[in-house]
């Protein structure tokens, strides 16, 4: 049974940093499309950080320069390094996986969820 779980958030100062991280059991990082997503106000969730199976990244224009995902396959792990954190960084933040190496702006493509890590930044 596939688990992803997030952790990591919790309440920080704007122009802070924070670095959440999603332990995967059951399923291997590996040559796998990983994501960051986190609610839209009226919408499905936005992609915050893209990771594909060759390890090329894209990011939301809201959060280019100043997060950073990566992943460790030997210890089944994804981060997010969230730095010059904003009040509109706040949010449920979740990571999610697919079954192979090709990412996708929308959540309706990942089969895997973490079950969500709360950033709250404060001004």
């Amino acid at each position: 049974q596939v688990q992803l779980v997030d952790s990591g958030g919790g309440p920080v100062q704007a122009g802070g940093s924070l670095r959440l991280s999603c332990l995967a059991a059951g399923y291997t990082l590996t040559n796998r499309c990983m994501a960051w997503f986190r609610p839209a106000p009226g919408k499905e969730r936005e992609r915050v950080a893209l990771i594909n199976g060759y390890g090329g990244t894209t990011y939301a224009d809201s959060v280019k320069g100043r997060f950073s995902i990566s992943k460790v396959n030997a210890v089944n792990t994804l981060y997010l390094q969230m730095n010059s954190l904003k009040p509109e960084d706040t949010a449920m933040y979740y990571c999610a996986g697919r079954n192979d190496e090709t990412c996708y702006m929308s959540e309706s493509f990942y089969p895997y969820w973490g079950q969500g890590t709360q950033v709250t930044v404060s001004s």
